[in-house]
Formats: C-alpha cells, sequence, structure tokens
C-alpha cells in the first residue's frame, strides 16, 4: 500500500496496543538499526489493550471490523493542535472511503470523531473513531480507531459507538480497512503543515455555539463549567462562553458533555 510519508507500514495480527508497539520502536530503534523514519505506521488487526485518552477507557475492537494503528512521527518542532489535525484528517478520509458520509462527520473535541444514525429517539451522533495524540522526546506518536464494517455494536455500546458501515448503511469487509488507511495517511500528510486546519475544524466541530457542560482538567475531575461552545483558540484549545460572558474561556484539557450530562 502507499504511504504518502515514504516510510514502512507494519502490519501485525495481535499486538497489545500499536502505540506501545510505536513507542519500543522509537525506543530501540528496531528492526532498523537506526531510528525508525517518519510517518511510520504499525497497524494491527486486534489490540489487547486499546486504550483512549483516559487509561480506564478501553478501546473495544472487533477483530477484522476495526482499523486500528498508530503512526509514529518525528519533529524538530512539533506543529501546533497535532491531535486535532489528526482527528480533521481521520474526518476526511472517512468522507472520502464512503461518499455518503459527506460533510457529515463531526469533531469532538478534543479527539472523537462522531457520524450521524437515526436511533428510535431520533437522530443522534455517535462514536465512530478516535483519535489520541502523545509526545515523548521529539516523537510523536498517533493512535487512530475506527469502526469500520460492524453491523451491529455490543450493547453496552449501542448508545455510545457506530461504524462507518452503520452510519452509510453500506457494506464493507476486512480488507477495506486498508482503503481507509491510504485514504487517512493522504489527509494526515496534507494537515500536518495546513495553514487553515482551525477554520476546517471548527466547520465539523461538535455542539459549536451550542450550551454545552465541560469537565475542566482530568476528563474525569466533575469540575463542570457550562456554557456555549465558541469554538477552538489557536493553539487548538476549546473556547466555552458561559453566561452573561463577553469573554470566552479557554481550555486546554477536559471533556465536553451535552447540557443533561451526555457524553
Amino acid at each position: 500500500m502507499h504511504n504518502p510519508f515514504n516510510a514502512p507500514v507494519y502490519h501485525e495480527e495481535t499486538v497489545t496496543s500499536t502505540m506501545e508497539v510505536s513507542r519500543l520502536l522509537a525506543q530501540n530503534n528496531a528492526p532498523f538499526g537506526a531510528a525508525p523514519p517518519h510517518g511510520t505506521v504499525i497497524m494491527a488487526d486486534f489490540q489487547e489493550a486499546g486504550r483512549g485518552r483516559i487509561p480506564e477507557r478501553r478501546w473495544e475492537m472487533e477483530k477484522g471490523s476495526a482499523l486500528a494503528f498508530t503512526v509514529l512521527l518525528r519533529f524538530t518542532s512539533i506543529p501546533t493542535a497535532l491531535g486535532l489535525r489528526a482527528g480533521l484528517a481521520v474526518a476526511l478520509a472517512i468522507e472520502d472511503f464512503a461518499p455518503s458520509l459527506a460533510n457529515k462527520a463531526m469533531i469532538k473535541w478534543p479527539n472523537d470523531i462522531l457520524l450521524p444514525v437515526l436511533a428510535s429517539d431520533g437522530p443522534s451522533a455517535l462514536k465512530a473513531a478516535g483519535i489520541l495524540a502523545e509526545a515523548e522526546n521529539g516523537n510523536v506518536h498517533i493512535g487512530i480507531g475506527v469502526n469500520v464494517s460492524q453491523k451491529q455494536m455490543p450493547a453496552f455500546l449501542r448508545d455510545k459507538a457506530t461504524s462507518i458501515s452503520m452510519a452509510a448503511d453500506e457494506e464493507y469487509n476486512a480488507g477495506d480497512r486498508y482503503k481507509l488507511l491510504e485514504k487517512i495517511l493522504s489527509r494526515l500528510y496534507d494537515e500536518i503543515v495546513a495553514d487553515d486546519w482551525r477554520e476546517r475544524t471548527e466547520a465539523r466541530l461538535y455542539k459549536k455555539g451550542e450550551q454545552v457542560c465541560f469537565a475542566k482538567g482530568a476528563a474525569d475531575s466533575g469540575n463542570m463549567v457550562t456554557g456555549t461552545l465558541a469554538g477552538i483558540g489557536v493553539e487548538g484549545e476549546l473556547l466555552i462562553l458561559p453566561p452573561g460572558e463577553t469573554s470566552p474561556l479557554s481550555f486546554t484539557a477536559g471533556e465536553v458533555f451535552t447540557v443533561n450530562n451526555e457524553q
């Protein structure tokens, strides 16, 4: 497959997590005998311990139906808001992959991609992909998980998660994951250097202009702020305008909830 970063793409059947493998590659310089090149990709059919932004929240994965991979990037100066740029790349790539979803993928700050679904109680938006970006020693590991071909979710995820297949009402197979991976890598390659990432991310920002509750700091802090989700700052921070205020508050960590505290 084509990797626009001109770097290897490794495929494993089962790993603990692709993020962990990426870290080991960066630390040990294996199997190159030198530093793995910028844009090296580790993909797996199944992760035994995939995780989200909060360690307690595992990324639940159905073997052969989801795309899970990590891109190892190396920078002398890390681009602003790299995690959000990656989210924009994933949203655009999903729409490239499933044209019936054009202009429908939403970015939930800071790291989720939502797709519209028609639930029994009306239209909704559920998580189809997650992005986790972590930096160390000049390396950035961007872990991405996308639900691709699942036709249904486990009972405990049915009100939280969807797949591209379910949202687009189309059939996909295990091999289609490679097509999606190519599209994500192509979009990511472009978004890393894009100047207008902020405007295009805001255009897809989940709940922009609406009243939300926001948990400040640690995602499970319970320290809530209520206000209008005003947009994204120049560094990728979330802007919340409290009632009666004229200037928004800026947050670099936390979690967005709807006004009834639903994620």
